[in-house]
Parts: structure tokens; C-alpha cells; sequence
């Protein structure tokens, strides 16, 4: 919303990006758009590229593992940015608020993945810390600018549909690099039309995107009454810890069951491409069905659905290794995948609203750290087991452990203080 809009403004009022960032389903929109490209392109394209770049042998999985790694390092880098300078540069900001950052990070991740078609090797492992950074940037600013306007429109509730944005993107890659794949295309090509992609989002979102955060809606007469939440410093780093938990979960079974299908499959099988959009579909899904929940529900133990869904999905892929079981198991680990984050962003602004901007990012931050142990705690697993089976197997157990233990934490949260909703 623009610097000039405030409650004395009507919403008629007959400027474009007024028109724009004042809609609802325009605001959500808009949020997933940039969600899409900034975590479907941005984070996410490299999945189903790296067989791509195997293939055309311009890396190795050593390197495509690098490649990976430095991209999960920069989306926790960038978190932590986040996280900080709230705190130690207020004033910038204020003048960096988010619908700016949101613009500037959109295109650096249309210009980064451009640049992954280069052959310059060498730039390949910063380029992809870069475009992590861009990730958790875009993410954290997109959700605070978005979530802040629809609930100063009266619409919380749609905030959940933001996060279909990454589950589209991904089933789109996917899908769009399986095509290429079957036409013969090579990666430089699809990291080039991937490029164009976000570019063309990118512009998308400019024209809703706009202004400062919106001022919050004013407190009705029963809002007023409502005690301030009792939750303190250690439910804080509760929620943090079983936050972090999930992103160890999710990044061990997402990374490594694509190789676990192709080895527990035929050679020429076609299920291994389809895998990922399956993921996909199923974010986008959980995330929708997210948004048609009450608001009543305690969130926590939502949280605690998700993680539980999760680990089934773990199970079923390691116990049912058939096309079936891991449709089924990719479907349903990205069911909750995002949900999880809408659900935790609500928690952090109901436990410690006075810490909108930074919060989410230790919360982003803790998720990242989950993700950059994940990959390097199973290559030891795998250097330690009689078989390349027996370690994935151990991998799994893993993040399945996590989870559930993520669950434990949780639980341990409502027992200290029981839903009041």
C-alpha cells in the first residue's frame, strides 16, 4: 500500500496501486506470485534441474550436493539478516520496508537464475548462495507485507493462500523440466526460460506490491478484552526449536527420496520425474486447505497434524517402496509443508506480536539450520552403513525421528498453556 494511504482514505480512491493492494484476492495473489518465483524458480528449480546438468556434465553430484548446500547456507544467512536488523538498524528499516526489499530481491533472483546458464562454473556455488539469500528475503518481507494488509482489510484468514505459491512454482519446474527433458533441451536453456519466468512474475507483482506496511486494524470492543498472551521467553524458543525440527525433517526426506525412488524403481521407469510435482501439488493443496480452517483451532496442535503427516509420509515411502507408496509419500509431505509455515507465523505473531519483523526471521532462520544439518548428517550416515540402503534407511529413520520429537516440543507447549480460544 502507499505511503499515502491511511484509514482516512477510501478505498475508491482512483489511484491504480490503491486499487491494487486495497483487494483482497489481488493482496493473496500477488503474495503467491512472489512466493512462486522467489521459492519455486529461486530455491527450488535446482531440484529438478540438477539431473539436467548431470546429464549435459557440466557438474557431478559432488558438486550439484555443493551447489545445493550453498543454497541452503544463504537461505539461512538471509534469515538471519532479517532477524537482525530490526533490531540494530531500525531507521533503515524504515526506509527499506518490505514491498521495496520484495522488488529489488524478485528481480535478483530473475537475474541470479539467468546467470546459472553462464558457463562459468566457478560462480555456479555463489550464485545459488545468492539466490538463497533472495529466497528468505523475498519470503520473510512478502509474508509481513501481505499478511499486515489483509489483516488491515479484514481478511486474515486468506493469508494462508500466500504460501500455494511455492507448491505451484515447484510442481511448474518440475513439470515445465520434465517436457524439456522429453524435447531434448539442455539445462542452459530451461535455467534460461526459468529466468524469464521469474522476470515475467516479478513484473506481476509490482503492480500490487506497493507502499509500507499497513497500519493494523483497530481493536473492536471484544478485542479489547483480550488478555495479552501468557506465553513467554521459553515458549518462544520452543516454537523456534520445533521449527527448526521440521526443516530437519523435510530437507532429508525431500533431498534424498528422489535417489531413493530411482534406485527402488526400474531404470526406465517414468515415476522418479514425476515425484516432485507430486511434492508440489501437494503443498499448494495443504496450503489452500490451510486458509478454510477456523480461527479458533489452536495452531500449535495444528502444527503438531502437520509434523505427524509428515512422518507418516516418511514411513510409507521407506515401508512401500512401489510407485504407489511413493506417489502417496511425496503427496503427503508436501501437504503440510507450507501449511506449517502459515501456522507457525501465526503463533509467532499471537506469542510475540511486538516482534513482527524479527521473530519470523529467527524462525526462518532455525528452519534453514534444520536444513543445512540434513544433508551432511546422512552422507556421514551413508559413509558409515554396510549399503547405500542401509544409510537412506538410517536417513529416513532420522527425519522421521525429528519430527516426532518436533511433535514432543509441541505438546509440551499446550501443556504449559492449554488453548483459551
Amino acid at each position: 500500500m502507499p505511503p499515502s494511504v491511511s484509514s482516512s482514505v477510501s478505498p475508491s480512491t482512483p489511484t491504480p496501486s490503491l486499487r491494487w493492494g486495497q483487494r483482497p484476492w489481488w493482496v493473496a495473489v500477488a503474495g503467491m506470485l512472489a512466493l512462486a518465483s522467489a521459492m519455486g524458480v529461486g530455491r527450488f528449480a535446482f531440484t529438478p534441474l540438477m539431473p539436467m546438468m548431470l546429464h549435459d556434465g557440466s557438474i557431478d553430484l559432488a558438486q550439484g550436493s555443493w551447489l545445493a548446500m550453498s543454497n541452503y547456507l544463504g537461505y539461512f544467512v538471509g534469515s538471519l539478516v532479517c532477524m537482525v536488523l530490526p533490531w540494530v538498524a531500525p531507521g533503515l528499516m524504515q526506509r527499506l520496508h518490505p514491498s521495496r526489499m520484495v522488488h529489488w530481491w524478485l528481480f535478483i533472483t530473475a537475474v541470479l537464475t539467468a546467470a546459472m546458464a553462464l558457463n562459468w562454473p566457478g560462480a555456479w556455488a555463489s550464485l545459488r548462495f545468492v539466490s538463497g539469500v533472495a529466497s528468505a528475503v523475498v519470503f520473510l518481507n512478502i509474508t509481513l507485507w501481505c499478511m499486515s494488509q489483509l489483516a488491515h482489510l479484514g481478511r486474515p484468514q486468506m493469508g494462508g493462500l500466500l504460501f500455494c505459491g511455492p507448491g505451484i512454482g515447484i510442481a511448474l519446474t518440475g513439470l515445465a523440466t520434465s517436457a524439456m527433458v522429453a524435447a531434448g533441451w539442455h539445462a542452459v536453456s530451461a535455467w534460461l526460460a526459468f529466468a524469464l519466468l521469474a522476470l515475467v512474475l516479478w513484473l506481476m507483482v509490482m503492480t500490487v506490491v506497493r507502499g509500507p506496511l499497513a497500519p493494523p486494524p483497530a481493536p473492536t470492543q471484544a478485542g479489547a478484552a483480550v488478555a495479552v498472551a501468557p506465553e513467554g521467553p521459553v515458549d518462544r524458543l520452543l516454537l523456534t526449536l520445533a521449527y527448526s525440527l521440521a526443516g530437519l525433517g523435510y530437507i532429508v526426506t525431500a533431498t534424498y527420496l528422489p535417489v531413493i525412488a530411482r534406485g527402488a524403481l526400474p531404470a526406465d521407469s517414468i515415476w522418479p520425474d514425476l515425484f516432485w510435482p507430486m511434492f508440489g501439488g501437494g503443498v499448494a493443496l495443504g496450503a489452500y486447505l490451510s486458509t478454510h480452517l477456523p480461527a479458533r483451532w489452536d495452531r500449535r496442535r495444528l502444527l503438531m497434524a502437520g509434523y505427524g503427516i509428515q512422518a507418516v509420509s516418511i514411513a510409507i515411502s521407506a515401508l512401500w517402496p512401489t510407485p504407489l507408496g511413493f506417489s502417496l509419500g511425496s503427496l503427503l509431505l508436501g501437504l503440510p509443508f507450507t501449511a506449517l509455515t502459515f501456522f507457525a507465523l501465526q503463533e509467532a505473531r499471537r506469542i510475540w506480536p511486538s516482534a513482527l519483523s524479527s521473530f519470523p526471521g529467527l524462525l526462518t532462520a532455525a528452519y534453514g539450520l534444520g536444513q543445512i544439518v540434513g544433508p551432511p548428517m546422512v552422507a556421514w550416515m551413508l559413509a558409515h552403513s554396510a549399503s547405500t540402503q542401509q544409510g537412506f534407511a538410517y536417513g529416513l529413520a532420522a527425519a522421521g525421528g525429528a519430527l516426532v520429537l518436533g511433535m514432543v516440543v509441541l505438546a509440551g507447549m499446550v501443556w504449559r498453556h492449554p488453548h483459551q480460544g
